[in-house]
């Protein structure tokens, strides 16, 4: 199998992982991928690789407007202060691009990291106990 293919194969496998996934699965692929691209953001700016670290700030800052635009604030007492956290986290991610901060990526690991693994116990909890992510007021 050559490269074309086997990326096809993966490409075909990830749509396939997105789509039958449920909202709670989903919640945590997008906690994984949001502290895939800080990383990979944080190891570019300490490297002086300024356009990766723009492009993995760029879609950090697009999985938060996802994170952001599917909370549901009416359905969770807790969910406007999450939203805080992400409308803070977008604006230091803005600003750790423009100023070329790696101190600012830092902070946002550390502010999401603890959340990420919050999320993935409660995606692991019997669903009669949390039914999807909607218990955390998020839309499917």
């Amino acid at each position: 199998m050559n490269a074309s293919s086997r990326n096809k194969a993966l490409n075909s496998y990830q749509r396939e992982a997105i789509l039958s996934a449920t909202p709670a699965r989903l919640l945590t692929m997008l906690y994984d991928r949001l502290l895939l691209d800080l990383a990979r953001a944080e190891t570019a700016q300490n490297a002086s690789d300024w356009s990766v670290a723009s492009d993995n700030l760029l879609h950090a800052q697009d999985i938060i407007g996802e994170l952001s635009g599917s909370l549901q604030p009416e359905l969770w007492a807790g969910a406007d202060q999450l939203l805080g956290i992400y409308n803070y986290a977008g604006t230091a991610l803005m600003n750790a691009n423009i100023r070329r901060d790696p101190a600012l990526t830092r902070e946002c690991i550390d502010l999401f990291e603890p959340l990420r693994l919050t999320w993935h116990e409660a995606a692991a909890l019997p669903s009669g106990i949390l039914t999807g992510a909607q218990a955390g007021g998020y839309t499917s």
